[in-house]
């Protein structure tokens, strides 16, 4: 795992109308692969569940979950705390909670990105109150100089800057989501 990010992130194309590049579908296949051979080598003989945060992580999740060949189990959850904006309200609530029991499972937690840490951190004390046997998180992004909250985070896709990302899977406005790379928005 790459522990060092920078303010200016690596961009791998030219710039599209108000989005730029960031990494190609190419890169986050690469990365999303090598993600889940960590998780089968970690994971070995126990089924775990995976629980994406929906909206942002869908896609993240549908990657991640062919990447891994262990037996798992999916389920989805979705907490707001964006709305419409492009910085998180810092209100954090659970929209729809999954129907898996988590009590005595392992669970990993798939994000697509990991910003101030508060949604994670509301969602790890709602999974911990349920009592699984462990709690791990998978996110392809994390946000490194915009945490508020310390958090733990056991699989990473890249280490970004503070940019506000769209595609794959993530979104402004409900935009953008169906982007086969993630892009940084220039837009208004």
């Amino acid at each position: 795992m790459n522990s060092e990010w920078s303010k200016t992130a690596p961009v791998e194309s030219e710039a599209v109308n108000d989005i730029e590049v960031m990494f190609t579908p190419e890169r986050i296949a690469q990365r999303v692969a090598e993600m889940g051979r960590q998780i089968d080598a970690d994971y070995g003989d126990a089924v775990p569940l995976l629980i994406a945060v929906l909206k942002g992580a869908y896609v993240m999740m549908s990657d991640l979950s062919r990447a891994i060949s262990i037996p798992h189990e999916v389920d989805f959850l979705q907490a707001a705390s964006y709305g419409g904006a492009t910085t998180s309200s810092g209100r954090v609530r659970l929209v729809f909670d999954g129907k898996s029991e988590v009590r005595g499972r392992h669970v990993l937690l798939v994000e697509g990105v990991v910003d101030s840490g508060l949604t994670l951190s509301f969602l790890l004390d709602q999974l911990n109150r349920r009592e699984p046997a462990s709690v791990k998180v998978a996110t392809l992004l994390d946000k490194v100089p915009c945490r508020k909250l310390q958090v733990p985070l056991d699989y990473v896709g890249f280490h970004i800057g503070d940019e506000f990302v769209i595609g794959y899977g993530m979104d402004v406005a409900e935009r953008f989501r169906n982007l086969p790379f993630v892009g940084i928005y220039r837009g208004a």
